[in-house]
């Protein structure tokens, strides 16, 4: 582990116990320039916070929405809509000023908070049943900006791995491949367009549930990639009525949000 003194960490958070003011931020960031925008930190959550997620889970569990995409993709979804009604200590996570400022240091430029009509800004992933999976693709940024994902393991009772390849669309570079088990509290953090990433499938009697952050550099989105992003959401993710009724309901409360700045000193 990339770790320094506890001590390094404000005393409110290590009152929180947010364990990634603890680790050693240069030393990720090297590595994850090197890995073309990618970085894997098996313990990154709190006993305290991961405990949080975990009751999550049990709250929004019975309101899991399954997609079955022959070919590609077969498993259960938790969007942000209904995670804001059942369990909002995730949402108080993802809008932390801290992790985001972290975030941003780690990505090397300012990041937003998705609006308020995304699905995707946080969103449960429930791997239950034999053959739930997702195949290779690209976390693909509808918004004019980059996107980024934190992906954050928090029940992992599964032989299920996270194969990823890295460097695929840089020009002159070759393609590395890799794969990872993420334990409980683990993240991984990448920029959505460039890692070509799988999950791959369940077997009988596991489980395995992630969750997942995005972050933005800008919120802007022109209609027609806007209403592509949406029929996705809805036939691959959360069903229509989840993406097209609560985007409705919750599109005019969105307002900008402000970016968080990449070299903004810890509070």
């Amino acid at each position: 582990m990339y770790r320094v003194d506890a001590r390094g960490a404000p005393p409110a958070l290590r009152s929180e116990g947010a364990d990634w003011w603890r680790l050693d931020l240069p030393s990720l960031q090297r590595k994850y320039r090197d890995q073309g925008s990618f970085v894997c930190i098996p313990e990154f959550l709190s006993g305290e916070l991961l405990a949080k997620l975990l009751e999550s889970v049990d709250q929004t569990e019975p309101a899991t929405h399954r997609n079955y995409l022959p070919g590609h993709k077969q498993g259960g979804s938790v969007s942000r809509h209904t995670i804001d009604r059942l369990a909002p200590a995730i949402a108080e996570l993802y809008e932390s000023p801290r992790l985001i400022d972290w975030l941003a240091r780690l990505a090397g430029e300012p990041l937003q908070r998705s609006p308020a009509d995304d699905p995707h800004a946080y969103a449960l992933y429930f791997y239950t049943r034999a053959g739930d999976h997702i195949g290779w693709h690209y976390d693909t940024s509808y918004y004019t900006g980059r996107r980024y994902t934190l992906l954050l393991g928090v029940i992992d009772r599964s032989s299920c791995r996270l194969d990823y390849q890295l460097h695929t669309r840089e020009a002159g570079a070759k393609a590395a491949a890799g794969s990872v088990q993420l334990p409980p509290g683990g993240m991984v953090f990448f920029d959505g367009d460039k890692l070509r990433h799988r999950i791959t499938p369940l077997k009988a009697g596991e489980k395995r549930v992630s969750l997942t952050f995005e972050y933005v550099t800008d919120q802007r989105m022109r209609f027609g990639r806007r209403l592509i992003s949406r029929m996705k959401d809805a036939v691959a993710y959360f069903g229509f009525r989840q993406v097209f009724r609560a985007a409705g309901e919750r599109g005019a409360a969105g307002g900008p949000r402000r970016a968080v700045r990449a070299d903004r000193s810890p509070p």
